[in-house]
């Protein structure tokens, strides 16, 4: 491996789509970037909706890479291999030209969720906690049964569903393929068969023409067609050799691929992801396995994940809608600095920070976002940001307990510094509240596909030499003192929570 390869990773979130370039030989950050400057925007026309145009993904990319071109100033022709992370659980359906049909349909877009709530009885519980691990809920299979119903001209046009990354794959490669880890997280993978779940496709009355072909998560899944290698500047032929959903792939960057090892992200939304090496379910949904980007029928390894859809979200539209005046933003760090002058508890303010769709740890309810016990003489604007972050750790730890009565062991949390965790008060909050040391590292999802592309393409032996440069950059201890203060906060969120959800509000 010569002095002049590099690797080339892409994440394609709903917010933004990022790039790094990495040294092959060191795996060192040579250049990163991050397009739109500005959050791109999701299309909700009907409340509970969500949906983004996959182009824009594509424009973003391209303008993602020319920032990298500009800042590392070397020739892109030199990236021996690609790897993609991608925002999970959306749909995207193309006709047999490869042209998009529609918007996409994204992660916290909640429609499906009486599709899904149908199928879980019309298959059988007993069935889907069995073969699927999950309720069919709000993912990808359930987003395709609502297109089927309410769409049926749109419908019959379609050749393939494919993820937000198999999109991207194909404006890269000019092919179409998935993963298994892609499948299951479509809950379109069957564990026990180890294969595609056709008792779901029958259900929805889905061909199984319409799954596109299904390769592993590591290796070569295509090549740069001359077209994109013009778009991108990159060198015809280049491998794409990973893919993996944001969350799987957020734990590959944290080098979370053995059980045990647990990891965790607080952007848009926020996530905890376990390892473990046997199926498991949880009999209410309210969490979900997967396949991990490393499984294997010799080595199956398996992710645990709970996910709260509210979690940066909030604070960045506490950001837009409080904290932006005569064209000036108030930064982030200023933000949690100010929340910081609250003390513990937000003196009695309480958030639940539920307001981005059907949250999985509710059952499916959309029970929106909402401020309790505010008092007008008393509480100010950091009262407020202290108790939105308070209540997102309190909504990761709520499913964390859930994942705790599953078998899952929690000894030490891994998180890239970024987000929500680079917040001082957030990441000390998070450690007190689980009782969990937080590990911090500086890396992310596109850094994490960079070196999936290394793994894929053979320049790396192993996971070990791949992660050889992954250094941490301090780790966040359970204070004592705040983890006692927490205890009675915590509880008092949960009855909150509990008696909001007592009063009836219906799944999404």
């Amino acid at each position: 491996m010569g002095n002049s390869a590099y690797l080339l990773g892409y994440d394609i979130g709903s917010s933004s789509i990022k790039a790094t370039l990495l040294d092959a030989a060191g795996g060192a950050v040579v250049a990163s970037a991050a397009s739109p400057g500005n959050e791109m925007p999701i299309i909700a026309r009907q409340a509970g909706w969500a949906e983004q145009d996959p182009a824009m993904w594509w424009e973003n990319v391209r303008a993602a890479t020319a920032q990298i071109r500009r800042t590392a100033g070397i020739d892109l022709r030199d990236v021996c291999a690609i790897g993609i992370a991608y925002q999970m659980h959306g749909l995207v359906i193309v006709d047999k030209n490869h042209q998009v049909l529609r918007p996409a349909i994204i992660w916290c877009d909640s429609r499906a969720v009486p599709y899904g709530e149908k199928a879980f009885a019309g298959i059988g519980t007993e069935r889907c906690l069995k073969s699927l691990l999950n309720s069919p809920g709000n993912f990808t299979a359930s987003k395709l049964a609502w297109v089927k119903e309410n769409e049926p001209a749109v419908f019959a046009k379609i050749d393939k569903m494919m993820l937000p990354g198999d999109y991207i794959a194909l404006k890269l490669g000019g092919a179409i393929a998935t993963t298994p880890s892609g499948l299951s997280e479509g809950i379109l993978w069957d564990f026990k068969e180890q294969g595609l779940a056709g008792f779901v496709l029958d259900y929805f009355g889905f061909s199984r023409d319409i799954v596109p072909a299904v390769l592993p998560a590591f290796g070569t899944q295509g090549e740069v067609t001359r077209q994109a290698a013009e778009e991108l500047g990159l060198k015809a032929l280049t491998p794409i050799a990973y893919r993996g959903g944001d969350q799987p792939n957020n734990a590959l960057s944290l080098n979370v691929l053995n059980p045990g090892e647990i990891a965790a992200t607080a952007g848009t939304s926020g996530v905890v992801y376990g390892v473990v090496d046997s199926p498991r379910c949880d009999a209410l949904a309210r969490v979900n396995t997967f396949v991990h980007v490393n499984y294997s029928p010799e080595n199956p390894r398996y992710g645990i994940l709970l996910c709260c859809n509210g979690t940066g979200i909030l604070n960045s539209w506490l950001r837009r809608a409080f904290f932006s005046e005569g064209g000036q933003t108030l930064s982030y760090p200023a933000m949690n600095a100010l929340a910081a002058q609250a003390p513990v508890g937000a003196a009695g303010l309480m958030v639940l920070p539920y307001g981005n769709g059907a949250e999985r740890t509710l059952e499916n309810r959309n029970i929106g976002a909402s401020v309790h016990g505010l008092e007008f003489n008393r509480h100010t604007r950091a009262h407020v940001l202290r108790a939105a972050q308070e209540g997102i750790v309190f909504a990761l730890a709520y499913g964390l307990d859930i994942m705790r009565t599953m078998g899952v062991a929690v000894r030490t949390i891994r998180a890239g510094e970024s987000n929500m965790f680079l917040s001082p008060l957030f990441r000390s909050v998070f450690a007190a509240v689980t009782n969990v040391p937080v590990e911090l590292y500086n890396t992310d999802g596109a850094q994490g596909a960079a070196r999936g592309a290394g793994i894929g393409a053979g320049i790396y032996k192993n996971f070990k030499e791949a992660f050889a440069g992954l250094k941490t950059t301090g780790t966040v201890g359970p204070d004592r003192s705040l983890a006692g203060a927490y205890k009675d906060e915590y509880q008092k969120w949960v009855t909150l929570l509990k008696r909001n959800l007592s009063q009836g509000v219906p799944n999404a």
